[in-house]
């Protein structure tokens, strides 16, 4: 069994670690950029499960520069770790949804900073033209340059519920473009949606296993103040995942994926004024520690249920092929 830094699984800080030979944080910056799901181009409200902030909760102030955003949120890194490099992190919003000169200046300011040594850039697979997959191409010649995508579920019919605003094939040809323009491809997926059932979520994992994506990020879905998902939890419509429903959920699902994926996240944080639930969630380290526990209880380990054979039927479900074996 193959373990990374004692983690049964690939995680970022190995695979950063291994990569830049020292610790790597994340900085998270506004941009300014808005979203064609919440402007009116394609819709107006955006994702039910979208915050007023655009994902970005624990990012910059967009009222200030990239420098300043930077700046400032190194200084507060600094007084808890002392030593390592940076991930510029556009994580609010869609980060490429922009002319491509504007992209380009904002990119710029913030790989120009002191210990910048990769460009996390979290989209929109119907956000990447040409214009754009230029750009991206630029920065990936000077810096590690990684995209970020929010595919949330493989289910076309869940991604309308939550108003997702692109169908599958949508993500299929943006993941198509940027890894034919050597961009490494992370991938978002939400657990707990409404209307999935434990099957459908495992379903989502097994069409990713079987795609040439280099990472993944679990989240569970949270319920936030002031998000259109609220009517539906105030109708009833909506229920909450337990924790140990979440947490065997992650372990299996990165027990189906081949081991060169990097697991960037197993759950994420939500702002504590605004989250509505599940509360259970904001008690991280435990959910954590919860994870790497069923590991161990349940002998599992990244890559031990990877079978190609099942993620390649997996793939062709996603497409509508049939597999004629």
């Amino acid at each position: 069994m193959k373990t990374w830094e004692n983690k049964r699984y690939h995680s970022l800080n190995a695979f950063l670690r291994e990569k830049f030979q020292d610790k790597v944080y994340k900085i998270s910056l506004d941009a300014g950029f808005s979203c064609p799901n919440r402007d009116g181009t394609i819709h107006g409200t955006g994702c039910i499960f979208c915050s007023e902030r655009g994902s970005g909760d624990f990012a910059g102030d967009r009222n200030f520069s990239i420098t300043r955003q930077f700046e400032d949120i190194r200084c507060m890194m600094e007084k808890k770790w002392h030593s390592g490099k940076y991930i510029a992190y556009f994580q609010a919003y869609t980060n490429t949804y922009a002319e491509p000169e504007v992209l380009r200046e904002k990119y710029r300011e913030a790989i120009s900073k002191e210990g910048v040594v990769a460009l996390s850039i979290a989209t929109r697979p119907d956000c990447l033209g040409e214009p754009v997959l230029e750009v991206l191409e630029e920065f990936r010649d000077e810096v590690y340059t990684f995209v970020e995508l929010g595919l949330q579920t493989v289910s076309d019919e869940t991604g309308r519920k939550i108003n997702r605003g692109y169908d599958l094939p949508v993500f299929e040809e943006a993941l198509s473009k940027l890894r034919s323009s050597g961009i490494d491809v992370v991938v978002h997926v939400i657990f707990g949606l409404p209307g999935e059932s434990l099957e459908d979520m495992k379903e989502t994992v097994r069409y990713l296993a079987a795609k040439d994506i280099q990472g993944v990020k679990f989240h569970l879905l949270h319920l936030m103040k002031d998000t259109p998902m609220v009517h539906l939890y105030e109708r009833g419509k909506l229920t909450f995942l337990s924790m140990e429903e979440y947490v065997s959920l992650v372990a299996e699902s990165i027990a189906m994926l081949p081991e060169s994926v990097v697991i960037h996240r197993t759950t994420g944080d939500a702002p504590r004024d605004l989250l509505i639930g599940p509360l259970w969630s904001l008690k991280k380290w435990e959910v954590l520690n919860a994870i790497d526990q069923y590991f161990v209880d349940h002998d599992l380990y990244q890559g031990k249920n990877y079978r190609k054979k099942e993620t390649k039927e997996a793939e062709m479900l996603g497409t509508g092929e049939k597999n004629e074996d």
